[in-house]
């Protein structure tokens, strides 16, 4: 087992690979972010640095994006879901929270399923149970032909275009730019390979019943990548779970709309806590 080291950008190796991680704060129980495709873990800043005060933050790099390389590998979201329960052993984390968001909630949701036993609950982020279609598997396989053909610049472009509201696109420009230099950093294959992964998950829906523990669904309202429609399932079947829809957000509503999402993520901890981070803050100041 590693002795816990606190920071940004540490490296530890799990499972033949070097993985990239930010773990900041103190807590018995820590929150693990699980970022989305094309990102890396500094997709979750606003959160780490909103939190740290009362909680243990963890973010990584899942396997092949931002600085947790792999060049070599065919990925999947079982290979994503294996790593983090390594990445979990490695540190000697027994359970955690889990906050996936998109591609960060199919690991989420896939872990959950196959190690049910190591999580204390979930936020799943602007993310659905179901797999792809038969025509959305197809559009995948395209755009790797495209990015094999021509490089990833057209593939990425399109993509930023779809995953902010039109609002934000229109006046965050600031962060439109940031996120387009975290897509742009990861490499032809790993953008490829993700690919791949997304297209060939399988569903996670008929696990949904069996789910027991605390459970937050967020979804942005205008989200067009994972439709409004899907978390309102996963809500409906998910006993017990929370649903938070947040206003003039698109599929990446952390970003769009940190504010709202923190207070989402402040109640949902508070109410397994006890800990009212607002409140701690407020006293600080």
């Amino acid at each position: 087992m590693e002795t816990a080291t606190k920071g940004y950008n540490l490296t530890i190796n799990v499972n033949n690979f070097n993985l990239s991680y930010d773990d900041v704060g103190e807590g018995s129980i820590p929150i693990i972010f699980l970022h989305g495709f094309p990102f890396d873990k500094t997709m979750w800043q606003g959160q780490l640095d909103f939190f740290k005060s009362s909680y243990r933050l963890i973010a990584y790099d899942s396997r092949g994006f931002g600085k947790s390389t792999d060049e070599e590998s065919v990925l999947s979201i079982d290979m994503f879901a294996d790593d983090l329960i390594t990445f979990m052993d490695t540190l000697n984390i027994d359970k955690a929270i889990l906050c996936g968001l998109s591609m960060g909630g199919f690991i989420t949701l896939n872990a959950m399923k196959r190690y049910p036993n190591r999580f204390e609950a979930m936020i799943l982020c602007d993310t659905q149970c179901i797999s792809d279609t038969p025509e959305t598997k197809v559009k995948r396989y395209e755009n790797i032909q495209e990015i094999e053909a021509n490089g990833v610049s057209n593939y990425n472009e399109g993509f930023l275009k779809t995953v902010f509201h039109k609002d934000s696109l229109a006046n965050k420009t600031d962060l439109v730019k940031q996120l387009r230099d975290v897509v742009f950093y990861n490499s032809q294959h790993v953008i490829s390979q993700g690919l791949v992964a997304l297209g060939g998950r399988l569903e996670t829906c008929s696990c949904l019943s069996e789910i027991r523990i605390p459970t937050l669904i967020i979804c942005g309202k205008g989200d067009l990548v994972t439709p409004l429609e899907q978390s309102k399932f996963m809500n409906k079947n998910i006993k017990g779970s929370i649903l938070k829809v947040i206003e003039n957000a698109g599929h990446v509503s952390n970003l769009e709309q940190p504010k709202e999402f923190n207070k989402h993520l402040e109640e949902f901890l508070t109410s397994l806590s006890g800990i009212n981070v607002f409140s701690l803050i407020e006293n600080q100041k």
